[in-house]
């Protein structure tokens, strides 16, 4: 008797990990959800963070700080034209991704040469961002008066849900180009391109522990990183007045820097300013004093 051969397969679904220290752990708690997109296609078997998940990614960026900042700023732009070179090199699985999510061809590839393009930018203001934000003082004392600006730390991001990739990148570019490190809450329903965007970092010299992704549900890990004593500052990128006011009532605990980038359109030249990374920067002034010499000069 003739047997009949199934030839239907049930599709293997990619198992997004979540990114930390420069590994990718599956999350501690186990836990996995798979987002669907616009037809009811599912995405993937995507990680749902947890609170142990987020310490542990914070204690890793803290302790990468150090050395992030101390690095030549000229050597962090060169790493971040790595990313893009290792984007450009990917740019069709990206836009793949971003086509999976609902978005269509054209504004897929727009999306991917913008964050090439996005990368690039702050690559070639990393040497020179602090030539616009710090100054020479005018003081009526025998000094020399100067203000720079100096990382801030750990800082937390709630990234842009609907710009899983371009506005991902927009936010933490300019963190990280100013010396800082970094932990990110992906887009929730879209989180393909952020975590696939983990290997870029990965694969572009970038040390382990200055940029961390995880995934998961942004109200569950929001208030944890609010809250936490260890970060400096905080970039939320939506509208929810209730998530504002409670982020900005449990910053206050250690006076954590809150940044609202709720009304920017990334797709615009608006989303690009050195003036993005003076936002996670913190201005140090330093006095030196001049000794007067007995001929009328001064010396310092």
């Amino acid at each position: 008797m003739a047997t009949s051969v199934n030839t239907e397969r049930l599709e293997v679904l990619k198992t997004y990990k979540i990114y930390i220290g420069g590994q990718f752990p599956r999350t501690e708690s186990g836990r996995y959800y798979v987002p669907l997109n616009k037809s009811g296609k599912k995405l993937g078997n995507l990680c749902l963070s947890s609170r142990k998940d987020l310490r542990d990614a914070i204690e890793i960026a803290r302790n990468a700080q150090g050395s992030w900042s101390a690095r030549a700023p000229f050597n962090r732009g060169q790493i971040l034209y790595r990313m893009a070179e290792m984007l450009e090199g990917r740019k069709a699985q990206f836009i793949e991704e971003l086509i999976a999510q609902d978005a269509t061809r054209q504004q897929a590839t727009r999306e991917v040469n913008e964050s090439i393009d996005r990368l690039i930018y702050y690559a070639g203001w990393a040497d020179k961002y602090q030539q616009v934000i710090s100054s020479v003082n005018a003081v009526s004392s025998a000094h020399f008066n100067f203000s720079i600006g100096e990382p801030m730390g750990v800082v937390g991001i709630i990234a842009p849900q609907s710009n899983s990739l371009l506005g991902l990148i927009s936010v933490m570019a300019p963190v990280i180009a100013g010396g800082n490190t970094c932990v990110i809450v992906a887009s929730y329903q879209k989180p393909l391109c952020s975590v696939t965007f983990a290997e870029v970092l990965n694969a572009s010299d970038l040390p382990g522990g200055v940029v961390n992704i995880l995934t998961g549900k942004p109200e569950e890990l929001i208030s944890w990183m609010a809250d936490h004593l260890d970060v400096n500052a905080i970039i939320y990128c939506e509208k929810n007045q209730p998530t504002i006011q409670l982020i900005q009532e449990k910053a206050a605990g250690n006076l954590k820097r809150v940044l609202l980038y709720d009304a920017i359109n990334w797709n615009t030249n608006e989303a690009q300013s050195p003036y993005y990374i003076q936002d996670t920067q913190e201005i140090k002034t330093t006095w030196h004093p001049i000794e007067k010499t007995g001929s009328g000069g001064s010396k310092y």
